[in-house]
């Protein structure tokens, strides 16, 4: 008893001196006078900064409130979240650089041109800084921390802050993620004990799902840097593009047991088109957070776990752009204070190392200044050099049957500030026809060649097995394009200024049949539409042509007669359905055809759907968001979420589709028995990724798996994670066949399409080959890393099942069709099997 009275205590007394944590001056360098005019973050908030978690609210207020009392910062809101909050931007420098802010900006930017960077006295100019924070809602400290920097920049007083505000230019984002913050603050503050518990079962410590850490739509935004898919990624990248920073940090929080990373990160995971000198500048710049944190007492590590591969990440994407990106990675207290393997880990005690690590960057950035700025010129003059050298002058892409797919990359492009054409003429490369009304062509010799070269490049040799993020992300492929390289620029024809979805139309009214052929993006919506005015629509199980026109397997055909509408009203709808979704439909006089006629068995009634999709614990937030965000966003259909936590209290007769996206859920008996009966009823239950195993084991699909088993030969000890890893497929891109008859495979014109897959999920053909409408190929590898014993494996293996229960279907993928939003290519396998089940 006496020990434990003494554990209490000792406790309780560091908890006590942790009160101290709270006040300014632990945060702040001692050897600096600051402005008394400056308000305080406690000013404003009411606390002091880590006594409590900062409401995104509150951090714009006192954002504000500086850039009004501050001659040294101003402050631009970029626009607004999914939830509508400001994604705002403070620019702090001296007052002087800010009379001349938009020249500096200007004058940096030609940098990057070499043709205008040798007549510059780049030597003299001011080094641009972005200090992003907290791109994971639920790795608070960072934007905490953004409150004590905002201040020190804007308070202290000397020589030191003068010369570094006259030779830097700083670009602050305090909260890269406002909605997570917003929501992780909340669950923080809402569940702090007024005497701090310190026991990490505490449910302060254990959020619930989906967690803090995503965006509105519950996507890791840290993967949006080169995707760009959403309004958060799309403001930054417009600031990244419109300064090109020549260092860019990112802070972020790990594991609670762990201790504080700085970049370099492992060194045989670099990207090849990054070049070396980037990392030596790196770690060189984390000579000075070593020292900065060894000052202070900190635990850290670096050139271990994390890489520099994929550019989607924040840390990575400057690195294809001239400047250096540092990724920060402070031990987690996910609350307030929690015990860890290295101590009472406080909150106060993470912000002020990520502190710490963004005042080391300024100095290094002071002291490096000369030194970077060569590097971010020097970087475009080679990239010019590369290009006269680089056989591969023009890349074309193009669908013409999809012009949206086709304009979405294009935008894509046009927010990399990545300069692309029209054709001047229709081409033909390889096979691959591109029209040029439905094409465009980049030249690869400009300023941002070497983001083209990461977007197009396929790589399948690496020089390590293992990655912390995707191996591969081929953008054409991505969104199932035609593409080809030209080593001529012959065909480049007027530059594009701006990418507009097309214009729907109606081709005329009639008193007979509507068409509208299943190839376009946005056929989906269009048909929802319809489908939601009570208009009767069919789908075509059959190819035919009509008045000279092609009409493909997937065709919709809406009937004039029997309908609820007039002739006339049912033309008016759509004509708007048609402007809303960027569509063609056709009108059509006459039901006689070369091949099925329209009153043919072989045209279907559609059903209007109404879908549902199982959300909650279990259940993989990014995939149940990137499900969420097609429906809602691009086609703006309902999906209703129903939480495992009341599924079984729900009657669920009234949906025809109930999509599980990967999870490793356990449901009662009763719960089960509800969804099997629902399915016998009739119902499609379309399951992804882990759900396929789990379906496939309750008895909803008979399904045979290939396994892959790899014996450990000469590995040792030290060696056995990075083994267990390198079986794994971190995420790569696979050719499949199609056949094309087969209704989930409506609206794809060629026979083959590239698939992502990051699973290890692999489904053994059915005998009947009519039952293996998507089948991967004998060479399958088109990008990315896999082990050769799953490659084996994964060849003639299926990625998709569909499966008849009494009257209801099961349909199964065993990899993500949405992933992160930009896999434009494969989202129509989805809506195919919501619209299309029946038929299958």
């Amino acid at each position: 008893m006496k020990h434990l009275y003494l554990l209490i205590f000792i406790v309780f007394s560091n908890l006590l001196n942790s009160q101290s944590q709270f006040e300014l001056a632990y945060y702040l360098p001692k050897d600096v006078t600051y402005n008394k005019d400056i308000p305080t973050p406690q000013s404003v908030l009411g606390f002091d900064v880590g006594e409590w978690h900062v409401t995104h609210d509150k951090l714009v207020e006192y954002m504000k409130l500086l850039s009004t009392v501050s001659n040294r910062i101003t402050i631009e809101d970029r626009g607004k979240t999914f939830e509508g909050r400001s994604l705002i931007l403070l620019k702090v420098t001296s007052p002087e650089n800010h009379s001349k802010l938009e020249t500096i900006r200007t004058e940096h930017l030609k940098l990057i041109d070499y043709k205008q960077s040798n007549q510059l006295e780049w030597e003299s100019m001011p080094l641009i800084v972005y200090q992003g924070f907290s791109i994971h809602g639920n790795e608070p400290s960072g934007a905490n921390s953004s409150l004590i920097l905002a201040y020190y920049l804007a308070a202290a007083q000397g020589d030191q802050i003068e010369e570094l505000l006259k030779n830097t230019v700083i670009l602050l984002d305090p909260s890269l993620n406002p909605d997570g913050l917003q929501r992780f603050a909340y669950w923080a503050n809402t569940n702090k004990s007024n005497f701090l518990n310190t026991d990490s079962n505490d449910r302060e410590f254990h959020e619930v799902w989906p967690g803090g850490r995503t965006n509105h739509y519950w996507f890791d935004m840290n993967r949006d840097w080169l995707p760009v898919q959403l309004p958060e990624s799309r403001a930054r990248i417009e600031t990244y593009n419109n300064w090109m920073p020549n260092i860019l940090t990112d802070h972020h929080e790990m594991g609670t047991n762990s201790t504080f990373f700085f970049q370099p990160g492992v060194q045989s995971r670099v990207h090849p088109l990054t070049p070396k000198l980037n990392q030596e500048l790196t770690k060189e710049i984390g000579n000075y957070h070593a020292k900065a944190l060894d000052n202070i007492g900190s635990l850290y590590f670096t050139e271990e776990r994390y890489d520099d591969y994929y550019y989607g990440k924040g840390s990575t994407f400057p690195d294809i752009n001239g400047g250096i990106g540092i990724l920060f990675e402070q031990a987690s207290s996910r609350g307030h204070a929690q015990e860890t393997d290295n101590g009472l880990l406080t909150f106060p005690f993470t912000i002020r190392n990520q502190f710490t690590a963004a005042l080391s960057t300024l100095k290094a950035a002071q002291n490096m200044r000369v030194k970077l700025l060569k590097y971010q010129k020097d970087f475009y003059v080679n990239e010019y050099n590369q290009n006269e050298k680089n056989s591969i002058k023009a890349i074309v892409f193009g669908d013409d049957m999809d012009e949206a797919r086709t304009n979405h990359l294009a935008e894509i492009l046009q927010r990399h500030k990545i300069s692309f054409n029209r054709l001047n003429n229709d081409l033909s490369v390889d096979g691959k026809q591109f029209k040029k009304e439905t094409s465009y062509i980049i030249p690869t010799n400009q300023t941002k060649s070497t983001i083209i070269k990461a977007m197009f490049e396929k790589r399948t040799t690496f020089t390590d097995s293992l990655f912390y993020d995707i191996s591969a992300w081929t953008f054409p492929l991505a969104f199932n394009l035609d593409y080809a390289e030209l080593k001529t620029t012959q065909n480049v024809g007027e530059k594009v200024k701006n990418v507009e979805l097309k214009n729907g139309e109606v081709t005329a009214k009639s008193n007979y049949a509507y068409l509208m052929e299943w190839h376009e993006y946005y056929t989906p919506k269009a048909l929802n539409k319809i489908l939601q005015k009570g208009i009767r629509a069919k789908l075509a199980l059959q190819p035919f042509a009509l008045n000279g026109e092609q009409f493909d397997y997937g065709t919709i055909l809406v009937p004039v007669q029997n309908q609820n509408l007039t002739e006339s009203e049912l033309y008016d709808a759509l004509k708007k359905v048609t402007q809303l979704s960027h569509v063609k439909i056709m009108g059509v006089n006459t039901g006689l055809t070369l091949g099925i006629d329209l009153g043919s068995s072989y045209f279907k009634t559609i059903e209007k759907q109404k879908i549902a999709m199982l959300v909650g614990n279990g259940i993989t937030s990014y995939d149940s968001g990137e499900i969420w965000h097609l429906f809602d966003q691009r086609y703006e259909m309902n999906i209703t979420k129903l939480d495992l936590e009341y599924l079984k209290t729900v009657d669920i007769s009234e949906y025809t589709t109930i999509i599980i996206p990967s999870t490793r859920i356990k449901l009662d008996e009763a719960t089960i028995n509800k969804l099997m009966t629902w399915v016998k009823g009739g119902g499609t239950i379309i399951g992804y990724k882990n759900t396929v195993k789990w379906l496939s084991s309750n008895k909803f699909i008979e399904l045979e798996f290939e396994n892959s088993k790899v014996d450990a030969k000469n590995v040792s000890f030290e060696q056995k994670e990075d083994f267990k890893e390198a079986q794994d497929i971190a995420g790569a891109i696979f050719d499949t066949k199609l056949d094309r008859s087969h209704p989930i495979n409506f609206g794809y014109k060629n026979d083959n399409l590239a698939m992502f897959r990051n699973t290890t999920i692999f489904i053994k053909a059915d005998s009947s080959s009519y039952n293996n409408p998507i089948k991967y190929t004998k060479t399958p590898l088109l990008s990315g890393y896999i082990s050769k014993p799953n490659l084996e494996i994964l060849k003639n293996s299926v990625p998709f099942q569909v499966k008849k229960l009494e009257k209801g279907k099961v349909i199964v993928f065993t990899d993500n069709t949405n992933f992160r939003g930009f896999w434009y290519g494969t989202n129509k396998l989805l809506m195919n099997a919501v619209f299309f089940s029946k038929f299958m």
